[in-house]
C-alpha cells in the first residue's frame, strides 16, 4: 500500500493566472467571457485534484474563484420599472458571482441585458474572491471523495476550499443582507456558492440534471399524478412531440419526440426521494412534475432548491381534506388565501407576512378547469370552491381535541386543509416564484367521510387524470403568457435585486 506521510498543510496558494476585468456593451459577450471563465478556473481544480489523487506531490493550496459579473449607475434616473425587474433602485455598485453559466445562459443574456438597456451602462466581467469548492467544480454525478485514490490520507480542506455553509444562505432572498460600508449591493437573489449547493441537492433528491429542469413546474404528493403524467408524455412522444422534444426521467432517461423508447439515460434501480420528470420544450419553456410525497418539510426543501433555477411558475395538485359540508369527494379547491400552520418557514417568512393570490395565475387555473371539465361561469360552482386553504403540519389533526383547530379554521374562513400547498405558495412568495394552488377533495373527516381503501381507488380512477389535466392546461397557459405579465411587482419588495 502506498502511504503518505502528510505535513502541515501549505500556506502558499496556487491560483490561475490572475484575470483582467473586461467591460462589455452586448450581454452575449458578457456571457461568453463568464462561460470562458468559469470553465478555466473549474478546469484547473478539477486537473489538480487529479494530479494528486495520483500521487502528484502537493507543492501548496489550490485554489480558483467564481467569475463575478457588476454594474455601476450614478444617476437616481427614473427607469422603466413597468418591469419588476431588470433595474436598479438606486445609484452604487452592484455585483453578483456566477456559476454554471452555459446552464443559466438565456437567463443571463436576459438579465444582462435588461441591465445595460435599462441604465445604459456596460457590465464588467471580473474574477471574485469567492473560491469554488472543490466539490462543485466536478460535473454533476461525480463523487469527489470516492475518486481521491492517492488522498485518502488527506484532508481535502487542508489543499483545496470545500462547501463552506456558514456563507451559504437566504439573507438576500429573505431581504435580509445589509452590505458593509464600501461594499458592492447584490445583483441576484441567490450566490453562485448557494446555487451550487442546490444544483448539488436537486440531482441528489429528484435523480435527474440540473439541465432538464423547465419553468414550469406542477409540484404533486401522489405517484397516482407522476404516473398519469407519464402516459401522456410517452403518448405525445410517440405521436411526434407536438411542442414538445422530449420526455425525461429519473436516471436522465430520455425519450425524444417521434420514439416509443428511450435513447439515453439508465434505469435506476429505485426511486429517489422526489422524482422528477421533464417534459422538454425549446427554452426550457416546458414542464417538470416533482412527487413531492408528503409533508410542509419535503415541500420546502425541494422548493428551496428549485428556486436557484429561476422557474417562471409553480404550482400544487394534489389532495386535501375538504372542511364544509356542502363539499364532496373529487370537488376541486382553488386557494386564494393560504393559512399558515406548518411552521416550516417561519424563520424565514414571519407568518404574519400575507400570501396573496396572484392574478395571473388564478385566472390560468379558473380558465383550465372550465376547458377541461365543460363547466362555464355559475355552474363552475358544481365542482369548484374558491377560498382559504390551510396548511398543517400534523397528518394526524383530527385526532386531536378539535375544538382548538376547527374554530381557527372556521374564523379563518378555511374550506381545505393539506400539507404542502401553503408552503409552496409562501415560498413561491419568498423566492419571487409566480405560484398556485388547485386541490382536489379527497376526504371530510369532519364529517365522517374519511379516505378508506375502496373509496380511495374510485376516486383515483375518476380524478386524477382530470386533476393533472387541469394543471398541465394552466401551465401552458401561464407559458404563453409574456413573462413581463407573469412576473408581476406584487411579489417584489421595496429594495429588489435586479435579476428576476
Amino acid at each position: 500500500m502506498n502511504t503518505r506521510i502528510l505535513s502541515p498543510a501549505p500556506q502558499n496558494s496556487i491560483s490561475p493566472e490572475p484575470y483582467q476585468p473586461q467591460v462589455f456593451t452586448d450581454a452575449t459577450a458578457a456571457v461568453d467571457a463568464l462561460t470562458a471563465l468559469y470553465e478555466r478556473n473549474t478546469t484547473f481544480l478539477i486537473e489538480a485534484f487529479s494530479a494528486l489523487a495520483k500521487g502528484g506531490p502537493i507543492e501548496g493550496r489550490y485554489r480558483a474563484f467564481y467569475p463575478q459579473v457588476s454594474i455601476e449607475t450614478t444617476s437616481f434616473g427614473h427607469v422603466d420599472s413597468r418591469l419588476s425587474y431588470g433595474h436598479v433602485t438606486s445609484p452604487g455598485i452592484y455585483t453578483t458571482t456566477i456559476t454554471r453559466p452555459q446552464l443559466f445562459r438565456h437567463y443571463l443574456k436576459e438579465q444582462l441585458a435588461l441591465l445595460m438597456r435599462n441604465h445604459q451602462v456596460p457590465i464588467t466581467v471580473s474574477e471574485s474572491t469567492t473560491p469554488i469548492p472543490l466539490h462543485f467544480a466536478f460535473a454533476e454525478g461525480a463523487h469527489v471523495e470516492a475518486s481521491a485514490g492517492g488522498l485518502v490520507d488527506m484532508q481535502l480542506r487542508d489543499i483545496f476550499d470545500t462547501p463552506d455553509l456558514t456563507v451559504t444562505d437566504d439573507e438576500i432572498a429573505n431581504g435580509e443582507y445589509e452590505p458593509l460600508p464600501g461594499e458592492p449591493h447584490p445583483l441576484a437573489p441567490f450566490t453562485a456558492q448557494r446555487i451550487d449547493y442546490s444544483l448539488a441537492r436537486l440531482s441528489h433528491y429528484t435523480a435527474t440534471s440540473a439541465n432538464h429542469f423547465q419553468n414550469f413546474v406542477l409540484f404533486t404528493n401522489y405517484q397516482f399524478y407522476v404516473d398519469e403524467f407519464c402516459a401522456y408524455a410517452r403518448k405525445l412522444m410517440a405521436d411526434g412531440g407536438g411542442e414538445y422534444t422530449a420526455f425525461v426521467e429519473p436516471g436522465n432517461i430520455l425519450t425524444p419526440a417521434g420514439h416509443t423508447e428511450p435513447t439515453e439515460g439508465v434505469a435506476l434501480g429505485r426511486l429517489p426521494q422526489m422524482p422528477a420528470y421533464h417534459l422538454k420544450k425549446k427554452g426550457h419553456g416546458g414542464i417538470t412534475v416533482v412527487n413531492i410525497g408528503v409533508g410542509p418539510s419535503n415541500a420546502k426543501t425541494i422548493t428551496d432548491h428549485i428556486a436557484v433555477l429561476r422557474p417562471h411558475a409553480w404550482l400544487m395538485l394534489g389532495h386535501c381534506a375538504g372542511l364544509r359540508n356542502s363539499q364532496r369527494l373529487g370537488d376541486y379547491v382553488l386557494a386564494h388565501a393560504y393559512m399558515r400552520e406548518d411552521h416550516v418557514l417561519d424563520d424565514d417568512l414571519p407568518v404574519w407576512v400575507p400570501i396573496p393570490a396572484l392574478s395571473e395565475v388564478q385566472l390560468a387555473l379558473e380558465d383550465a378547469v372550465e376547458e377541461i371539465t365543460g363547466y362555464e361561469g355559475f355552474e363552475l360552482k358544481r365542482i369548484m370552491r374558491t377560498g382559504t386553504v390551510a396548511t398543517i403540519d400534523n397528518r394526524n389533526w383530527e385526532l386531536r381535541d378539535q375544538r382548538g383547530p376547527v374554530k381557527r379554521l372556521s374564523q379563518a374562513r378555511a374550506i381545505a386543509l393539506d400539507m404542502e400547498s401553503a408552503t409552496i405558495a409562501a415560498n413561491g412568495f419568498r423566492f419571487r416564484v409566480p405560484y398556485g394552488t388547485l386541490l382536489c377533495v379527497s376526504d371530510k373527516p369532519l364529517h365522517g367521510e374519511l379516505k378508506l381503501p375502496g373509496m380511495a381507488t374510485a376516486f383515483y380512477k375518476t380524478q386524477v387524470s382530470q386533476h393533472l389535466q387541469i394543471g398541465i392546461r394552466a401551465l401552458e397557459k401561464l407559458g404563453a403568457m409574456p413573462t413581463e405579465a407573469l412576473h408581476s411587482r406584487k411579489l417584489r419588495s421595496f429594495f429588489e435585486t435586479a435579476f428576476q
